[in-house]
């Protein structure tokens, strides 16, 4: 490695750490701090919305969100699969920082990460600024002590702490039931996404009295396998689509169910007085599921692939009277930088280490916090895998792919090539410089347990 290449590497971490140590928080509303909902889908495909450009598919609720406030066209789940980009969510670091480099199963010999039970998580930090918090849905972090969500910084919990369920209508995932009401084991009766809704909405209108702001993260089960819609709905998109597949239209139908419910979701905030007043999020924690009949457009790959139909994801935030309507942010973003940019919103400083970057002094156009970012994304999985991991690494329009830990790494220019089709020569530098900025992240994630320690055993 060349002097010039270790400078470039030691200069673009010096200035990443600068800013993740020195967040400036955002000046609080002048009435009171706002609601924070985060609605999280699970493997919501790129394409898989009427607002970017799916044809087959009618989604006017999650459109008006994406009309409403800021869309993000630059913006990448932190990982393929599910758990990874839930844990950067909560801690505003790279998952293999925390324990999380792969997916938290209900099978221990088939998990591949522990989150660690000292990281500092968003709804603790919100907690010390007056918020009350709230998770419903899909948890997938841990299924016990100290890793359950109440012990994790909610006040609340109702939803499911496993990794999938095998059947929205019993919510089981292998014959047992990880349905909780805090700590109380439940078993409703009803669709999984009308359920999530439902209590929800049940949420929202019990604190529109509350002095206290709230942050609800709403984390749905869909559209992921399997693909169960009402059949009602996949009804009316058979009727509707003419020809459609059968798996297609099943991917359809749960994806408008889950814009329905969306809809009914904003329309109790909006009853309730809050809608003004909160701000609300919308992502994807990784890219479309395509043997399940997802699109992610015209990109390449899917969930569990390093490409970018595995981890771009659509995105938007709105926020009232404070982002302009029908605004975009083109620069580089991940899931990790809703930690900072939450924490803005509340007004709350961050005084610990993490990874994300802060988004709105950017978005608001008042500083530049992001810039032509150094970024890193990476999966350890069993089965196929072999416990391996996989990579990429990306600054700028270059972006470092290693599709699985089986396969040479390839070099694209995004920015001529967004497709991947054509990898261009690695006897280059940009090929040196994101190779040498991936092995420093290697040695320092490789550092941090991602299974229980022994220190830990106690928690079981």
């Amino acid at each position: 490695m060349n002097v010039s290449l270790k400078s470039f590497f030691l200069t673009t971490s010096t200035c990443l750490s600068s800013l993740v140590l020195a967040q400036t928080p955002i000046q609080k509303p002048a009435n009171k701090q706002p609601n924070i909902i985060f609605i999280l889908a699970d493997d919501l495909g790129y394409g898989d919305l009427s607002c970017q450009g799916g044809k087959d598919i009618h989604t006017p609720h999650i459109d008006e969100l994406f009309k409403s406030g800021v869309r993000f066209t630059n913006f990448y789940a932190n990982c393929t699969v599910s758990s990874p980009t839930r844990a950067s969510l909560m801690t505003g670091r790279y998952p293999d920082l925390v324990g999380v480099p792969g997916v938290i199963r209900t099978h221990e010999e088939n998990s591949w990460g522990y989150l660690m039970p000292d990281v500092v998580t968003l709804p603790e930090m919100l907690k010390k600024s007056g918020y009350r918090t709230a998770i419903i849905g899909k948890w997938h972090l841990g299924l016990a002590s100290p890793n359950l969500p109440n012990e994790r910084g909610f006040d609340f919990f109702h939803g499911f702490l496993g990794d999938m369920m095998d059947d929205y209508w019993t919510h089981r995932r292998h014959d047992i039931n990880y349905m909780r009401l805090n700590d109380t084991e439940t078993d409703p009766e009803g669709h999984a996404t009308d359920i999530f809704s439902d209590w929800a909405i049940d949420y929202i209108s019990e604190k529109a009295d509350d002095n206290n702001p709230f942050f609800l993260y709403l984390a749905y089960n869909a559209p992921h396998f399997p693909i169960q819609p009402p059949v009602e709905w996949l009804e009316k998109v058979k009727n509707r689509e003419k020809g459609i597949d059968e798996k297609r239209a099943k991917n359809v139908a749960l994806v408008e169910h889950l814009d329905d419910n969306i809809g009914r979701v904003i329309e109790a905030l909006k009853k309730s007085g809050q809608y003004e007043n909160t701000v609300i999020i919308f992502s994807s924690d990784n890219g479309g599921h395509l043997p399940s009949g997802a699109s992610n457009s015209n990109l390449r790959g899917g969930k569990q692939d390093m490409y970018e139909g595995g981890i771009k994801v659509p995105t938007c935030m709105v926020w009232e009277g404070k982002i302009k309507e029908g605004s975009t942010y083109d620069q580089l973003s991940l899931t990790m930088d809703f930690f900072p940019t939450i924490c803005g919103i509340a007004g709350i400083t961050i005084s610990h280490e993490i990874d994300g970057v802060n988004l709105l002094p950017d978005i608001f156009g008042s500083d530049r916090n992001v810039g032509d970012r150094l970024v890193y994304f990476m999966r350890r999985e069993g089965d196929f895998y072999g416990g391996l991991c996989y990579y990429a690494v990306r600054k700028g329009k270059y972006k470092l792919v290693q599709n699985t830990p089986y396969e040479p790494f390839q070099l694209f220019n995004l920015e001529e090539d967004p497709q991947e089709k054509f990898p261009l020569d690695t006897d280059t530098e940009h090929f040196e410089i994101l190779r040498y900025a991936l092995s420093q992240h290697i040695r320092k994630s490789g550092a941090i347990p991602w299974q229980k320690t022994i220190s830990n055993k106690k928690h079981k």
